[in-house]
């Protein structure tokens, strides 16, 4: 890695790093489950992406605080209903892509 890299990063806050991780994948995740414009939907891509980040902001929010997670925690939401709106054949209640970490979203 390079040094000014590495000297750059540790700069970074952690929170800010985390905040970051977290919008690539709510962003990749909106791709996929078909909002944006001309790209199809992929469901199967869709669920891995949410999936992953409510795992990261399960884990994360402890660490950065309500104030970091809360907005997390509802763009996660936000996902989690557009899958489920997506999706042909609803999961059952809890099994929906990043259930396990949040519960049940309806």
């Amino acid at each position: 890695m390079d040094e000014n890299l590495s000297r750059d990063i540790a700069e970074v806050p952690a929170v800010e790093i985390i905040n970051t991780a977290c919008v690539h994948l709510m962003s990749a995740a909106a791709v996929q489950c078909g909002l944006a414009e001309d790209t199809p939907a992929d469901l199967d891509e869709a669920r891995k992406l949410i999936t992953a980040l409510a795992g990261l902001i399960t884990a994360a929010a402890p660490e950065i605080g309500d104030q970091h997670a809360r907005p997390l925690r509802d763009g996660l939401r936000s996902l989690q209903l557009a899958f489920r709106e997506a999706s042909l054949i609803p999961d059952a209640p809890g099994k929906g892509p990043g259930e396990k970490f949040t519960g049940p979203v309806n």
